[in-house]
């Protein structure tokens, strides 16, 4: 990556303990970064109850809904403002055939969940229940064609049927099916983890495969082709290399990682863990730079003026499943230690916004690292929602560089910067979020605002008295956002002090 781009990204000092200080330097003069909103974004995959039971139960169900989604998660979306959602999938995408979702729901037919828990599905949930759901919660869609068992004619017709004004047999179904115009789409996947369950390719031949279905994907504005999985550096360096001077073609290109405690076999509880546990989830959860700097440094090779969006469209902390649960529907339940990896993931993205567009959490509801989890009628909050509703201030607004000194939180003869921190401005107001990785210590910062005075300042805090601690259904929240009191700044500086284990948003205007 070029050592320009470390102006946007957090530098952090570990010093010595006794001479520990920690100080975040702003330089709001040079904000010149915009943070897309769509690094915001969110995953709904047809995987356990993400989409049938948690986002929809159709219009007959007691539960209250609005045209079969769900009222509850729907206003809780709305007011987290979400800015994207990704769907089918996942690795249901390369599985779906679009035409078998859409048109009378009695007339359509049933498939078989083969990745996610054998379930059969009767395809209620399809394009034009997606597409509507996007429009209710004013959020962009993401589309991921099939190109693991679908073909070049099936993707480029669900592309015309869905962003086509023209008179064609598609738009000519897609009006029978109740929809004059065209919806506005403009995220189109070109397959979805195509090096595993999404067809076991090798690069060259997906990178082949990419340049056909894309070619023939006319009306899909921005096409994310699929990238590497975690440290596959290859496969990023192959399908760039055998794309460059294509720049119609590819608008984005994916990338995945999950954090786990463990491995894939092991991967740990979601809420029974110690602080060996915690201190290894959340240095994990710092690779994620890494990832950017030598993917992306791979991507300056071939993409040097930036053209093309790194889109970390899976990411999320992956634990075994929850006792007593289907292991195929991959649910789990959300802890302070998830919100810590929201933040940290949230502020790597925003430090690395010239060249990352877009990420999506995995999922939106229900599964692995969920915003939101329901239970027949009831609904909870996670500790991750909160952070996201926490960090929406920072959607299109102007990152800040910043210069991050801080301490090192140390464990067992490890260690890993103990602070992590992005900032950014919009309609003259700065938002800070910081994050004490420490669950044992608070740790005293001193911010260094800048040239300006700032005569206003409002904070907000997510964090619960335990490592483990987690909102359930029928108890009161264990962790949620609440206001945090904090002194106006002087002379352009602020000392704050972080509480352990805490994420929090302070705001600055004049």
């Amino acid at each position: 990556m070029k050592k320009a781009f470390l102006l946007l990204g957090v530098v952090c000092m570990a010093l010595f303990a006794g001479q520990a200080q920690n100080s975040l330097v702003l330089h709001p003069d040079n904000a010149g970064t915009k943070i897309n909103k769509e690094i915001y974004g969110h995953f709904a995959e047809h995987l356990g109850r993400c989409i049938y039971g948690g986002i929809y139960v159709g219009d007959t169900s007691g539960i209250p809904n609005i045209n079969g989604y769900r009222m509850d998660v729907v206003d809780a979306l709305k007011d987290m403002q979400i800015p994207v959602l990704r769907w089918p999938g996942g690795c249901f995408a390369d599985t779906y055939h679009w035409k078998d979702g859409i048109g009378p729901k009695e007339d359509r037919p049933s498939i078989v969940n083969v990745f996610w828990g054998g379930v059969t599905e009767d395809n209620s949930f399809g394009t034009h229940e997606f597409l509507n759901l996007c429009e209710l919660l004013g959020t962009e869609p993401y589309i991921s064609l099939n190109v693991g068992s679908g073909t070049v004619q099936e993707a480029a017709e669900w592309v015309e049927y869905v962003t086509s004004d023209n008179i064609s047999p598609m738009t000519d179904l897609r009006k029978k099916n109740g929809r004059d115009k065209p919806w506005h789409v403009k995220y189109w996947g070109i397959g979805n983890e195509s090096w595993g369950c999404g067809g076991d390719m090798r690069p060259e031949y997906y990178a082949d495969l990419f340049r056909r279905y894309a070619s023939y994907s006319k009306g899909a504005p921005f096409k994310i082709a699929c990238g590497a999985n975690s440290f596959d550096y290859n496969w990023t360096e192959t399908v760039m290399e055998r794309t460059r001077n294509k720049q119609n073609l590819m608008q984005g290109i994916s990338l995945h990682y999950y954090t786990l405690p463990y491995n894939w076999r092991h991967k740990g509880s979601a809420t029974d863990f110690n602080e060996k546990e915690w201190f290894t989830t959340l240095n994990k959860t710092l690779k994620m730079q890494e990832l950017i700097d030598k993917h992306g440094a791979i991507m300056d090779k071939y993409d040097p003026r930036g053209r093309v969006g790194l889109m970390v469209d899976e990411w999320g902390s992956w634990y075994d499943v929850e006792p007593g649960t289907n292991p195929g529907f991959l649910y789990q339940q959300n802890t302070l230690r998830d919100a810590l990896i929201a933040g940290i993931n949230l502020n790597i993205f925003n430090n690395n916004a010239q060249r990352v567009k877009m990420a999506n959490i995995a999922q939106v509801v229900n599964v692995l690292q969920a915003v939101i989890l329901t239970q027949g009628d009831e609904m909870v909050l996670t500790p991750t929602y909160y952070v996201f509703k926490m960090y929406k201030v920072h959607q299109d607004a102007m990152l800040i560089p910043t210069d991050l000194t801080c301490e090192n939180y140390e464990l067992e003869g490890e260690s890993m910067p103990a602070v992590n921190s992005s900032a950014s401005v919009k309609d003259g107001v700065m938002s800070i979020t910081l994050c004490n990785l420490n669950p044992n210590k608070e740790e005293p910062i001193e911010l260094n605002l800048g040239t300006e005075e700032y005569k206003k300042v409002s904070a907000q805090i997510v964090t619960g008295k335990k490592m483990a601690a987690y909102n359930d259904f029928g108890k009161a929240e264990e962790v949620t956002l609440t206001e945090w009191d904090i002194k106006k700044p002087k002379n352009g500086k602020m000392n704050v002090t972080l509480p352990s284990k805490s994420v929090v948003l302070i705001q600055l205007s004049k």
